[in-house]
């Protein structure tokens, strides 16, 4: 069965995110357990944990079906060890709060090189990071996203992805997030039928299916492999919709979390009517 929804808002404390989701008619959402945009947060208390836990239930959502992100100023590849620490700390303390709410994933972008080393340096340090990671911690699945390529991010490439798995000390708890507008920045075509087959063999070929563990729904504002994030309405860009109907229709994805993040949050309801209407 096809899970989806939206990186809802978790404005208020995150006991709110299943409300939000609620709303649009979800049955998956993704979030930030803290301030996307800062360094450090206070604790969640054990309060919010429980509400969430009682929200949650009330929406009949599973937890297995929630993407929490973790904060944009996170770089698990920085050249500089210890500006690199202090993001893996920061991830350390994602990992905990994602933990603390009973939540199975973590989902993140691989990190930047920012001109400084290669992109073969870079990953290798992400690796190591996620490693530490998993070494230090339980029951979270980390979740690497693709990126658009702009400047110096990694991830663009199939190959860095699967890299990151290659190297995994855990393979049970490492996996995979395909933002389509990402992908279509990226150079990898999923509009036609054929096209869409073609990329995702693959994709299974260097990655995975069974390393898919969820899904960014969203249009592109540029064309084919410019690398520029620019997201956009299902249907209103470059992708279209016969892109998410091939999606809808891949029996390999089932039970993940596809998430919109297009950029009018007051249709999210009706693009998610949508893509039920695909399957």
């Amino acid at each position: 069965m096809k899970r989806i929804g939206a990186h809802v808002s978790a404005s208020g404390g995150v006991q709110n995110a299943p409300l939000n989701a609620k709303k649009i008619g979800a049955d998956a959402f993704a979030l930030f357990v803290k301030n996307q945009r800062q360094w450090s947060a206070k604790a969640l208390e054990k309060s919010q944990i429980d509400e969430f836990s009682a929200n949650l239930a009330d929406v009949n959502i599973k937890k297995e079906h929630i993407l929490p992100h973790d904060s944009y100023l996170i770089n698990l590849g920085h050249p500089d060890k210890a500006l690199r620490q202090k993001s893996l700390d920061a991830f350390l303390d994602e990992v905990e709060r994602v933990s603390a709410l009973g939540l199975v994933m973590l989902n993140f972008h691989p990190g930047s090189h920012l001109k400084q080393i290669s992109e073969e340096e870079c990953l290798k340090n992400i690796s190591e990071c996620l490693n530490f990671t998993l070494l230090n911690s339980s029951g979270v699945k980390l979740v690497v996203e693709n990126t658009a390529g702009q400047g110096s991010n990694l991830g663009y490439k199939l190959e860095h992805l699967g890299f990151l798995i290659k190297h995994s000390v855990d393979k049970e708890r490492i996996g995979v997030c395909i933002d389509t507008c990402h992908f279509f920045a990226g150079g990898y075509d999923i509009r036609s039928k054929t096209a869409y087959e073609k990329t995702m063999a693959e994709f299974d070929k260097i990655v995975g299916y069974k390393f898919l563990s969820a899904m960014h729904l969203n249009d592109s504002k540029n064309k084919l492999g410019v690398k520029k994030d620019r997201h956009e309405s299902l249907g209103a860009g470059t992708l279209g919709l016969e892109a998410f109907k091939n999606i809808m229709q891949d029996r390999n994805i089932d039970e993940i979390p596809l998430v919109l993040e297009t950029i009018d949050e007051s249709i999210w309801a009706e693009e998610i009517a949508l893509l039920r209407s695909m399957i």
